[in-house]
């Protein structure tokens, strides 16, 4: 997971999570583990969102159930049927509004998948 405070987040002076309203607005997520090393292919790198989305610290009453809108950006818009078997597992019948699009690169440039989420707040 990637805890709150990361490399990232202090050097681009962002938060992981912002609730505006009743909404719960989840910062891009590269699959990083708690080290910062990324690896496993496409598929494995998506299936992380869950467990980064779960991870937010700034609302912890927020869930999957909860996400109403999905954003992956993908380096390699081949890989859209692994990156969507991982989303669709991953949320199974709560079927989130979503939007895949191939980016020329991410931050990190061993990343291959960045995810973003908006879900409603409690």
């Amino acid at each position: 997971m990637e805890p709150e405070g990361t490399t990232w987040e202090t050097a681009a002076d962002y938060s992981r999570a912002v609730r505006a309203g009743d909404a719960l607005h989840v910062s891009g997520s590269m699959s990083t583990d708690d080290a910062g090393h990324v690896g496993g292919g496409p598929y494995e790198r998506t299936a992380r969102a869950p467990e980064i989305i779960d991870a937010s610290p700034s609302e912890p009453d927020a869930s999957l159930d909860d996400v109403v809108r999905t954003r992956l950006f993908v380096t390699d818009i081949e890989d859209w049927e692994a990156v969507g078997r991982a989303h669709a597992e991953a949320f199974g019948d709560a079927r989130p509004a979503a939007t895949t699009v191939q980016v020329e690169r991410l931050t990190d440039p061993e990343s291959l998948v960045e995810r973003k989420a908006t879900a409603k707040a409690a």
